[in-house]
């Protein structure tokens, strides 16, 4: 069979691949985009049922088209955003090629390019674009070892309450997966533990503005890099329910029962740190801080935004901050589940090149990997603080576009005799 050749060959048809293909499209550059699943599969076969967007619709989206049936200030469902990537997909005409995985792509020897090797047969391509975003595999610590009458899940697995043994729920990681579903499961009336890291919590509105406005006019989306030590740090916000603030002390005072970070575990005891005030306390620094800065913008500005002394109203600590759970025995609590919102990790097992760490992560430059040829996209912090977002993925993918544009007219470049 003989080799089908393509110009840039883009592995991903989630909002990165899909952003990235129309800018290459617009530049004028053959290119092939290629999808294991379906377009924007994570989006429908990787999250809980309820899950919307973290954004509203008028903010979460590619500058080209808005959400058609969605109120603007809403928070589109999970199918609504898949939806809307393939109509986007269908609007600029993408060549996305579905049900297609990559196994493998090696740089030729001894001349440019790359060769991929797929399950619909080898591709040659001058360049390639990883576009397969950070959600690649979960990530579950060794913790606790399977245990008789226990289940244990990564948040990726999650779908809903009825899906889940009867009893307790303990919910592991307290970022926006964790924070909704265990606000899901107390809902529920489920009885729920929510283990609490370090995090940051910004309020989802303020002044009648939502969050996301408020980061973008103070210039945080644009962030160029993380502060030293705050490249992960876990941000909890929320657009279930309508949107609603993440408030840790409100989820204990309906009944949720909040305890430290997850250490280890032995005889049947799970041990969490003393640290739980702590990240509280902290969490409520970050939330306070956003309000500062939002209150001296409007001051600076001469801003006519309503007053909202409430937001600034933190409830009493509740008894699990002031006496906090240190270890707890899974059996008498009563803790059928275990749903670990504990992340992911990058996967390029499949890309053969020598452009990555010693874990495993991309070494590059806004995208533009080491090894010459091959960029990355859609990755936390890539170029910004905004690179992982709908919105933000599409600004870098521009970006990659003209790179590899450039990198071309170097290629084409003949020297006069």
């Amino acid at each position: 069979m003989a080799t089908e050749q393509v110009e840039v060959l883009v592995v991903g048809a989630g909002q990165a691949g899909v952003a990235m293909s129309e800018h290459l499209g617009k530049a004028g550059i053959p290119h092939l985009v290629l999808e294991r699943g379906r377009i924007a599969e994570r989006w429908r076969s990787e999250r809980w049922d309820s899950l919307v967007a973290n954004g509203p619709a008028w903010h979460d989206r590619f500058p080209g088209m808005e959400f058609a049936d969605t109120d603007q200030d809403a928070f589109p469902h999970k199918e609504e955003v898949a939806d809307y990537f393939v109509d986007y997909a269908v609007k600029i005409g993408s060549p996305i090629r579905c049900g297609v995985e990559v196994t493998s792509v090696r740089k030729n020897d001894g001349k440019p390019g790359f060769l991929a090797e797929t399950s619909g047969g080898a591709i040659a391509a001058n360049f390639i674009v990883a576009a397969t975003g950070p959600f690649q595999r979960p990530i579950v610590p060794a913790v606790v070892p399977p245990q008789p009458g226990l289940t244990q899940m990564h948040s990726i697995a999650y779908r809903n309450p009825g899906q889940l043994a009867e009893g307790a729920v303990l919910v592991v990681g307290a970022g926006s997966s964790g924070a909704q579903i265990a606000d899901e499961l107390l809902r529920a009336g489920r009885k729920v533990y929510l283990s609490v890291g370090p995090h940051d919590r910004p309020p989802r509105r303020y002044r009648g503005r939502d969050f996301v406005w408020w980061l973008g006019v103070l210039g945080k989306w644009d962030a160029a890099a993380p502060a030293e030590g705050r490249e992960h740090v876990t941000i909890a916000v929320s657009g279930a329910n309508g949107g609603d603030t993440v408030d840790f002390r409100r989820f204990a005072a309906r009944g949720m029962v909040l305890v430290g970070r997850t250490e280890k575990f032995a005889d049947g005891k799970l041990s969490f740190a003393a640290d739980l005030a702590r990240n509280i306390e902290q969490g409520d620094a970050n939330y306070l801080s956003v309000l500062d800065e939002a209150d001296a913008y409007v001051v600076r500005n001469g801003l006519d935004l309503p007053e909202e002394p409430s937001a600034r109203l933190i409830g009493p600590a509740p008894d699990c901050m002031s006496n906090p759970i240190l270890s707890l025995d899974l059996a008498q609590a009563g803790i059928t589940t275990i749903i670990w919102a504990t992340g992911f990790a990058v996967d390029y097992s499949w890309l053969k090149i020598d452009g990555f760490d010693a874990k495993g992560k991309p070494k590059h430059q806004r995208g533009v990997s080491v090894e010459p040829g091959v960029y990355f996209l859609g990755l936390p912090w890539l170029s910004r603080r905004g690179s992982s977002f709908i919105w933000g993925v599409w600004h870098d993918a521009r970006f990659i576009a003209d790179q590899i544009a450039i990198q071309r007219s170097y290629r084409a470049y003949t020297a006069a005799p």
